[in-house]
């Protein structure tokens, strides 16, 4: 008989203090009555392979165990499949030894909470954001990003060997050859009245990034919009500004614009880097789209 609930665990996660904290933890959720199976990861995009399987075979309820990439490749290893049958699976999260930005809008607490979640079966709907791009499409909770924190998850990604300071390096370099682009977008059909040259721009489901930046502070996950962040400004004062993310007062930059929509349309002639729920991939966008309520999470 299938246990309808599987922990997909990735043992790397953290620099591999996910699999020192494995045993512990999925004592506790066993001590507490809560029934699973496991399933670790062998290499990158296998959450994905290990989460549609375990759907068709049956699985409704799922346990992210690592990092922000745990959970979307999870999530689209369940989508557009459930979203098509009508199902409305259910994801829990457990960040052990490194973080989850997405929790981070329901607690400060991260992974004691989200276990706690998991054994008193706490869950609320969740919105879903769909990417398409010219190769395919992709799905996530969390945030997309164009423009400087797209290029320093790019640059970090190619010094991993420093570990945790390779993102200090990538921010450094990123300022220093500081960029702004056109990101010609339509809001819902709409264009806005202006496009300028932009440094940073987002499209957020929930509200932090990069475990406590607080990217996109009006961003509601449960309330079938895409928040939009919009940043102008030039280097140095993008530099004076950019505490402001940790506390969410930098939407009230003059140069900061913000919007929600239910889709937005995204022209753009050639591939760029992006940077979705921690993942950094290079695609031509088309297009996103609000899947509302179409998981349930556990939080």
């Amino acid at each position: 008989m299938i246990v309808h609930t599987l922990a997909i665990v990735n043992p790397a996660a953290g620099f591999g203090k996910a699999a020192k904290m494995l045993g512990p933890t999925m004592d506790r959720l066993r001590a507490a009555g809560v029934e699973f199976d496991v399933a670790e990861t062998k290499h990158a995009g296998h959450a994905t392979e290990l989460a549609r399987e375990a759907y068709r075979q049956g699985y409704r309820r799922f346990i992210a165990v690592g990092g922000d990439g745990t959970s979307f490749e999870t999530v689209n290893g369940l989508f557009p499949e459930a979203y098509e049958d009508g199902e409305k699976p259910t994801l829990g999260f457990l960040p052990l030894g490194t973080g989850n930005s997405f929790l981070r809008d329901f607690t400060k607490d991260g992974a004691d909470y989200a276990l706690q979640a998991i054994i008193e079966n706490r869950s609320r709907p969740c919105d879903v954001i769909r990417l398409k791009h010219k190769t395919g499409t992709v799905y996530y909770i969390n945030i997309l990003s164009l423009g400087f924190v797209a290029d320093v998850c790019t640059l970090a990604g190619k010094f991993k060997r420093l570990g945790a300071a390779s993102y200090g390096l990538a921010v450094v370099l990123t300022l220093a050859r500081f960029q702004k682009r056109v990101f010609p977008i339509k809001l819902d059909g709409k264009s806005p009245a202006d496009s300028p040259s932009t440094a940073l721009l987002i499209f957020n489901n929930s509200k932090f990034t990069g475990g406590n930046m607080m990217l996109a502070p009006n961003a509601d996950t449960g309330d079938g919009l895409i928040e939009i962040v919009r940043w102008s400004a030039d280097r140095f004062d993008f530099i004076r500004n950019f505490p402001k993310c940790y506390d969410g007062s930098h939407i009230h930059h003059p140069l900061i614009w913000t919007g929600q929509a239910k889709r937005i349309d995204l022209n753009f002639t050639e591939p760029m880097d992006i940077m979705v729920d921690g993942e950094v991939m290079t695609v031509q966008m088309e297009s996103l789209e609000v899947l509302p309520s179409a998981l349930n999470v556990m939080v």
